[in-house]
């Protein structure tokens, strides 16, 4: 007798990115990700009280879900959000319901939408862009930061936060992941430096915003039913949009 053998579904997810950033070698630079839709084997990783912990759970559920061949590490927080959205749906539909000011309201997962952003600003198959920061007029560069990227400024925080525990430096750390070079340096140590030393908070601020307006990403802010009349809101992707009941 022929032993039957169940084969799980998939859908292609189209990247913000459209692929642009990643090198020509690199096969997301297709700028598609073929997902499984989630299982019980998923239910698991995202009640595992240790990856919760670890602030890993959310990595550990797209890398079960991704059936691409695609190095994790590479993919943009833009994209990531991307594929995160398309899990929540895959899993447990377009419907999302949530408690906000009180209230309870339901967003249509379904009309979240890629944000455009400027092609042309974008050297193909390269992760650099560049901005003058607008007070002290720095000509600085920069990246998108990958997953890759973010395990590394969450590792370095951990230690930070071991030498003093009062200390808050996620945004310092992260600005020191983000900058390429200042002034045509490139060396670690000098943009340490300028983060830590000349970099105004004004600068800090316009870079960031900059960076939140042009950057492929998805949109995440709806529009949603409350009691005084319609809200826009950005929706939080964390623990609770696919489990509500979680502990975090």
């Amino acid at each position: 007798m022929e032993e039957k053998k169940h084969k799980f579904p998939t859908e292609t997810i189209d990247l913000p990115s459209k692929g642009l950033i990643y090198p020509k070698d690199n096969p997301l630079s297709n700028g598609k990700v073929e997902m499984k839709y989630m299982t019980a084997k998923e239910e698991d990783i995202l009640t595992n009280q240790s990856y919760i912990e670890s602030g890993t759970v959310l990595d550990k559920l797209l890398q079960s879900l991704i059936i691409s061949d695609v190095n994790y590490n590479d993919i943009i927080t833009g994209d990531k959000n991307a594929l995160l959205i398309a899990a929540r749906v895959l899993g447990y539909g377009k419907d999302y319901k949530f408690e906000y000011k009180g209230e309870e309201v339901e967003v249509d997962l379904s009309i979240i939408d890629n944000k455009e952003f400027d092609e042309s600003s974008i050297t193909k198959g390269e992760n650099k862009f560049r901005f003058t920061l607008p007070n002290s007029k720095t000509e600085i560069e920069y990246k998108i930061l990958t997953s890759g990227d973010e395990k590394k400024i969450q590792a370095e925080i951990r230690g930070l936060k071991k030498v003093n525990k009062k200390a808050n430096p996620e945004l310092s750390t992260r600005l020191k992941h983000i900058l390429v070079s200042v002034d045509g340096d490139e060396e670690k140590k000098s943009i340490r430096e300028f983060v830590d030393t000349y970099l105004l908070a004004m600068d800090s601020r316009a870079l960031r915003n900059h960076i939140a307006d042009t950057q492929p990403d998805v949109n995440l802010t709806v529009p949603v039913e409350l009691s005084g009349g319609e809200e826009d809101i950005t929706i939080p992707i964390n623990l609770n949009f696919f489990w509500p009941d979680a502990e975090v």
